[in-house]
């Protein structure tokens, strides 16, 4: 038996209306949720057309118009403004009848292709038992009838499967929140084995190992420690009238492990490094769960992967900014202090859902806006724009030949602080065998 999809009756609504306007293929991505007896689909995206092609003048015979490098650089955008437990579940076309047969093998080729774009970004790893099916949806122009089938992105040779296709109204209107603020304070050293580092690439491998952290941490969810398998709202009390009504678990803090736990050995090793990187500020991090008895490790996977997501995607957007309007090279660079994109949140209509994007400091609210239109082919209201959260920021701090002695005695002395802390477990473990090995040879002597 294949997967079964609700669908937001105004995803029905937008793709009937895609239909009539644009002739005769139109490409765009699905969004919504995975569990595991069913998936959600509040909205679908049509990709937005190249600044250089008029979509009037899209070849009618063919499926070879479809750009794949464009529809999954949309895709890469897209996830990047999907909060905790929203992801790209799909694609679907539109063509007429004469192209209908060969859009399935178009729209095969492009589940796989997203979905390697959008998961390189990741710095987590999906679970095992998580849902890698993702859906293929072909509408025809003409009779309006869709087909939906499945693909496994884990096989890749993964055959076609039937999936329903069912329309719910207000799917999303009461789905759950969780809400939580992660202090940040990420110390990245840039290792000297070169002459020339990327910037980049030592962040990303830096915030891999911060990554790891949060997979491991544990959440208060209202301040208690829920176990997995438990469902996420037993022991609330259901509201009056429709139950569980905008729900929001705004108490959710994150606890992290101070060291590693005794069965795994830790060493420490000296590098010689060229500078650093502090990350640091308090972020707003953000799920939304579906409201069908979820599970609390379906909402504790969420808000983690968004804690992870949010950070990683600001980094990159700050390194794409410097890049293309200020031309840094990531290789060299000087100390600076940069700040970090803050994060916004914007409603969907009909929704509990709230979409998000990030701004510098010195966008205005029309360029937030347009780009709304542009990736989510929605309509946004100046006063609708939610900024969440204060100014965090990134310090590079490159070390240099000229560096004067008292600068360089700082750093020396903070490097070895950092490594005495690390190290302090087997520093005490040798200090209490030397004390047994002087009291085993005075008790002998004597």
């Amino acid at each position: 038996m294949g997967r079964t999809y609700l669908v937001e009756e105004a995803v029905g609504q937008y793709l009937s209306d895609l239909n009539t306007k644009l002739k005769p293929c139109v490409t765009g991505l699905l969004i919504g949720q995975c569990s595991s007896q069913r998936d959600y689909v509040i909205r679908a995206v049509r990709t937005p057309p190249k600044e250089e092609q008029n979509e009037v003048n899209v070849n009618p015979s063919k499926l070879a118009s479809i750009d794949e490098e464009w529809i999954t650089a949309h895709a890469s955008q897209v996830s990047r403004m999907l909060p905790g437990g929203l992801l790209v579940l799909g694609v679907f076309v539109i063509a007429t009848p004469e192209l209908a047969k060969d859009s399935q093998n178009a729209l095969r080729k492009l589940i796989f292709s997203v979905e390697k774009s959008v998961s390189k970004r990741r710095l987590w790893k999906p679970a095992e038992e998580e849902v890698s099916d993702r859906a293929a949806l072909q509408v025809c122009s003409a009779t309006k009838k869709i087909v939906c089938r499945t693909y496994d992105v884990q096989d890749p040779k993964s055959s076609a499967k039937p999936a329903d296709w069912k329309y719910q109204s207000a799917l999303s209107a009461c789905w759950l929140t969780l809400d939580c603020t992660v202090n940040v304070n990420i110390h990245i050293p840039l290792l000297a084995t070169s002459p020339n580092h990327d910037l980049e690439k030592n962040t990303k491998n830096g915030l891999n190992r911060w990554s790891k952290q949060i997979e491991d941490s544990v959440l208060l969810i209202n301040g208690q420690v829920k176990d997995n398998d438990t469902e996420l709202l037993e022991g609330l009390k259901k509201l009056r009238g429709n139950t569980q009504s905008n729900t929001q678990f705004s108490d959710v803090k994150v606890l992290t492990q101070l060291s590693q736990g005794s069965s795994c050995r830790s060493t420490a090793t000296v590098q010689v490094c060229s500078g650093s990187i502090n990350l640091k500020g308090a972020v707003k991090c953000r799920a939304y769960i579906h409201n069908n008895k979820p599970k609390v490790k379906e909402a504790v996977q969420a808000l983690k992967r968004d804690i992870i997501n949010t950070l990683s995607d600001r980094c990159e957007i700050l390194f794409e900014d410097l890049i293309i309007n200020e031309g840094l090279d990531k290789k060299n660079f000087q100390r600076e202090c940069r700040v970090l994109p803050q994060r916004l949140f914007v409603p969907v209509a009909g929704s509990s859902v709230m979409l998000s994007d990030y701004k510098f400091h010195d966008e205005a609210a029309g360029e937030i806006q347009e780009r709304f239109v542009e990736m989510l082919d929605q309509t946004v209201r100046a006063e609708d724009i939610q900024i969440a959260e204060e100014v965090n920021t990134v310090h590079i701090c490159p070390v240099t030949d000229n560096m004067d002695d008292t600068e360089q005695n700082q750093l020396t002395k903070a490097t070895l602080l950092l490594k005495l802390q690390q190290n302090m477990g087997v520093v005490i473990a040798a200090a209490v065998a030397v004390f047994a090995s002087i009291f085993s040879f005075n008790y002998f002597s004597d």
